[in-house]
């Protein structure tokens, strides 16, 4: 098989699974592009991304631009004479650098597209209560996530499972398909497709603080959904007064019941046994939590650091 001369571009250790694939597969990686080490933390210690971490102890060449347009970096590009340009999980690309290598450039998103484009398409299968979700190869365009798919492929999403499990699942899948379609072009195998159009497709903007606030007022699948799919990050939240305190309250498992009731929505029982919050249809019990201030932990050991139960309620 034909091998090509890849750059890849990446952060974070989702993409670092990409490139330790392509770079054990027949393909030759010949850069990598990631961003610039981060000062951080009390000492300010120099972070380094997980995708520079894996090149450097692979003696692969690393190239970590402030700016993608800068003239001498677009030269020592140039200079790598690749063949494509991968990208999973990186910034968005300007015209002048993805349409630099004869094959051009595609990248690796976590859902079957066109749904799900965006930021996070991961949190949003979860909460939007979907049964499968999967990977997309496509190739880059000036619009974000609509370029010409490559290749696809289906994974199914587990009962209860959360963000962070689906993440590391289509992970190891994402790598591998990458790796085909590497293969698929070395080989004129594969028919670019664009994407159908679709109405109203799925989306997955990104998510910020303010969007992590469980809505009590949503039934309790919707719920219960919600905090697997911001599960383990960002953490969904909920706000609990405690005396005169109100003190944030990140959930990241629980458990439901369906059920009718007659109590106020939402509210919390709360005791040295039990924590239950009634929702309009039904009841949630928290069972992974975390105080502000505090560590995470499980509902028993939570529940065992108070005394006084009446003095907490849904703030």
């Amino acid at each position: 098989m034909k091998s090509l001369k890849v750059v890849f571009f990446g952060t974070p250790e989702f993409a670092k699974t990409s490139l330790e694939a392509i770079h054990q597969s027949n393909h030759d990686v010949v850069g990598v592009v990631t961003v610039a080490d981060k000062a951080s933390g009390r000492g300010q210690k120099i972070n380094q991304s997980a995708v520079k971490i894996y090149a450097v102890e692979n003696n692969l060449t690393v190239l970590q631009p402030e700016k993608l347009r800068n003239p001498e970096f677009l030269e020592q590009i140039k200079n790598l004479n690749a063949d494509i340009f991968v990208v999973v999980a990186f910034r968005m690309m300007p015209k002048i650098l993805f349409e630099m290598p004869e094959l051009g450039t595609f990248n690796l998103h976590a859902s079957l597209l066109p749904d799900y484009r965006g930021a996070a398409p991961i949190n949003f299968a979860v909460i939007n209560g979907e049964e499968k979700t999967g990977a997309t190869t496509f190739f880059i365009n000036e619009k974000i996530d609509e370029g010409n798919i490559l290749l696809q492929q289906e994974l199914d999403i587990l009962p209860n499972e959360n963000a962070g499990s689906l993440h590391d699942r289509l992970m190891e899948m994402g790598a591998g398909l990458i790796v085909k379609t590497l293969d698929g072009l070395a080989e004129n195998s594969i028919i670019e497709k664009p994407q159908p159009e679709v109405a109203e497709p799925k989306n997955a903007f990104k998510i910020f603080k303010e969007d992590t606030k469980i809505d009590w007022a949503k039934s309790t699948k919707e719920v219960h959904q919600f905090i697997l799919g911001m599960s383990p990050y960002p953490a969904a939240f909920t706000t609990l007064k405690i005396g005169n305190d109100d003190k944030g309250l990140k959930i990241y498992d629980g458990k439901f019941e369906i059920l009718e009731h007659n109590q106020s929505v939402p509210s919390l029982e709360i005791s040295k046994s039990e924590f239950k919050i009634f929702t309009k249809d039904g009841v949630y019990f928290p069972q992974e939590l975390q105080l502000e201030g505090k560590k995470r932990m499980n509902v028993k050991d939570f529940l065992n650091g108070f005394r006084n139960f009446d003095e907490i309620s849904l703030s």
